[in-house]
């Protein structure tokens, strides 16, 4: 453990309210390297141990309320108690999230679980000064034949770290076939999104794949798991991404599940929307799930604006009675005003619409009512009047 850190009275108060972080601004002092640390208020009462960065604006990170010692054991039974809450998936999956980091008590650590292997990511100095104890932990919670590090997010940039991709345990593939449901798809954890795929719409995906019905379209398709569950369903779909190797993984999925009324289409998605509804195109079924338009809360103003427009086009082009689920994964653009966004399209669009579902995380990627950073995606299903 590296020597105590103290903190202000507003920094402790932060703790007490349910919010694992401390920002530098409510730091007194600590030490000089990263580590596990003791942490005092004012008066010098315990108040915990946490993670402590000090290259970093977020310098302490909540561990324990207590001075039990934190070590291989620790990791371990805070692993094991995440991957217990994952016991019933619905739909069931062998690739899913073991640990949501905060979402789990267990700050800056994400772990995917591809079938027998594990992805993980260490995004502050603190953790990373743990790292044996909790690759220990890992293998011995989730047994795995291998363990890769995807430590290339740009977080670690803030934190005085390196990015890369580093295999630790065992060997991972570049390639592992996974299922979701009764939808078999390859994720990629050397070079794919994330940690190789993006598990966080899983639900949404089995939830579509239930409501589909008529001519279907799945725009920002990446993979094309939406298009790949809608086709069971629906009588055709047509999957557009920008990305042609995104595409062509995508093909590759249509073949493993046989699904043989899917069609993609390579195309900037903008003028997609804009070239279907000049040509008075109809759909019964639209999925809208970009990438993240606002990466800072500078960009936030322009995602809507951008947001509004693709839902403004996509409601444009559902038939009476047909459904659009909406999504956005820019944490910094709120719900509320994601929902707000959404309205003002449909009034926009001259289209009466009924919000059926507001849409959230799925089971695996918990969102602490106390930490809004646990939470990102959200999302509506919508149906319009007929």
């Amino acid at each position: 453990m590296s020597g105590p850190a103290s903190v202000t009275r507003r920094g402790a108060n932060r703790w007490r309210r349910g919010h694992p972080w401390i920002y530098r601004s409510d730091v007194v002092s600590g030490p000089g390297t990263p580590g596990i640390v003791s942490v005092t208020d004012p008066r010098g009462a315990l108040l915990g141990q946490a993670l402590w960065s000090p290259a970093s604006e977020i310098r302490l990170r909540l561990l324990s309320r207590d001075d039990t010692p934190i070590d291989a054991a620790w990791w371990a039974e805070r692993v094991r108690r995440a991957h217990a809450r994952r016991a019933a998936l619905d739909p069931p999956a062998t690739a899913y999230r073991v640990v949501h980091a905060e979402g789990d008590g267990l700050p800056s650590l994400i772990v995917d679980r591809y079938g027998e292997y594990v992805v993980a990511q260490l995004l502050s100095a603190g953790l990373e000064s743990v790292r044996d104890d909790v690759l220990a932990a890992l293998d011995a919670v989730l047994s795995p034949a291998g363990i890769l590090l995807r430590n290339d997010a740009s977080v670690r940039r803030h934190e005085g770290l390196p990015l890369g991709i580093e295999p630790v345990r065992g060997s991972v593939p570049d390639a592992i076939e996974v299922t979701e449901g009764t939808v078999r798809y390859c994720a990629a954890p050397h070079h794919g999104q994330k940690t190789g795929a993006f598990l966080d719409q899983r639900e949404h995906h089995a939830l579509m794949g239930r409501l589909a019905r008529g001519r279907a379209l799945d725009l920002f398709c990446y993979h094309g798991l939406f298009a790949i569950h809608m086709a069971e369903r629906a009588d055709s779909v047509t999957g557009v991404d920008t990305s042609a190797d995104a595409l062509a993984m995508a093909a590759d999925h249509q073949r493993r599940n046989g699904r043989t009324n899917v069609r993609w289409i390579e195309a900037n998605v903008f003028d997609l929307l804009r070239d279907l509804d000049t040509a008075g195109e109809q759909f019964d079924t639209i999925v809208l799930d970009p990438p993240a338009f606002a990466k800072d809360r500078q960009a936030v103003e322009a995602a809507l604006r951008g947001y509004k427009e693709i839902n403004r086009r996509a409601l444009r082009l559902l038939r009476p009675g047909g459904r659009l689920l909406t999504a956005s994964c820019s944490y910094h653009v709120g719900r509320a005003a994601f929902l707000a966004m959404v309205a003002d399209a449909a009034a926009d669009a001259r289209r009466p619409v009924v919000l059926e579902r507001v849409l959230g995380q799925p089971a695996d990627h918990p969102e602490l009512i106390t930490i809004p950073e646990t939470g990102y995606l959200k999302g509506a299903l919508l149906r319009a009047h007929e």
